[in-house]
């Protein structure tokens, strides 16, 4: 798979948009449940609470790395919610040899149906995706992008939650590295499956899947796809404060056209109150 679509597939898709927040019980600890890695959570941030997101994800067979920061932010209450990403990357084969922004995404999503407590919930997200990386060097495709997401998160017992992804992206006149431009569709599914070992310790299974195309020539293009199997565990420290920080790992394994590939994936979620009195 190419690294310069490999980069835009996992930014808007994987690699950055987590969401939501869940209102503690007082009868345990606060649980982990805007986190996951790969797959988006049906959860917007409740109001008055802000959440700062960093990943970095490493390959081993191209040594191709990207690092994002995501910050969630409420709009008026749960219904609405802003965030925008910001990825910084390096592509091995970037005639350059250097490190850069990527595409930066500015998401809104509403809550559809349910909540952080919610047996069943739903929550739509469309995406902007600005042309601030460069096409040239692999880190950018070249033109804006659009992009709509579905998550459904489904609460299967006490202890085991799914949540599944359906969308696509839109690239109207992308470029690729020569300058040719053509018009690419992509198209993304997921699935994770979240087994709560305890309140404040998760083990993550997270399956993504992107049906997507490449510039080949003037108005041109070639289909190409991908496919990882991702293992991985969070966990969380609460405080007092309203502070809940949850650090993650996991380890994306390629399958079918990315069979061979391998990945490492670090997260770090910090998440507390911004409005006093909560």
């Amino acid at each position: 798979m190419p690294s310069c679509l490999r980069k835009r597939c996992f930014i808007p898709v994987f690699a950055c948009l987590s969401l939501a927040a869940q209102e503690p019980r007082p009868d345990k600890p606060e649980a982990i449940q805007d986190n996951s890695f790969l797959i988006e959570e049906a959860y917007n941030q409740e109001d008055g609470v802000v959440q700062h997101i960093n990943t970095f994800t490493r390959f081993r067979q191209s040594q191709d790395w990207i690092y994002t920061f995501t910050q969630e932010w409420p709009v008026g209450g749960l219904k609405h919610q802003f965030s925008y990403t910001l990825p910084w990357l390096r592509v091995q084969s970037a005639p350059d040899g250097r490190s850069g922004i990527g595409d930066i995404a500015l998401n809104y999503r509403y809550q559809l149906l349910g909540d952080g407590n919610a047996t069943v919930a739903c929550a739509p997200r469309f995406s902007l995706l600005l042309r601030t990386g460069r096409d040239d060097q692999g880190r950018g495709a070249g033109a804006m992008g659009y992009q709509l997401n579905l998550p459904i998160s489904v609460v299967l017992s006490s202890q085991v939650v799914t949540h599944v992804n359906i969308g696509a992206t839109h690239t109207p006149l992308a470029k690729n590295a020569t300058g040719d431009r053509a018009d690419l569709t992509a198209y993304n599914f997921g699935q994770s499956f979240v087994w709560l070992v305890r309140p404040t310790f998760n083990l993550m299974l997270e399956i993504a899947y992107v049906s997507g195309e490449i510039v080949r020539g003037p108005g041109l293009k070639d289909p190409i796809n991908s496919f990882f199997v991702s293992p991985g565990i969070r966990w969380a420290w609460n405080f007092s404060n309203g502070l809940q920080i949850v650090p993650g790992i996991a380890f994306p394994i390629g399958a079918g056209p990315n069979k061979g590939e391998r990945a490492v994936f670090f997260y770090l979620s910090f998440e507390h109150p911004f409005q006093k009195g909560r």
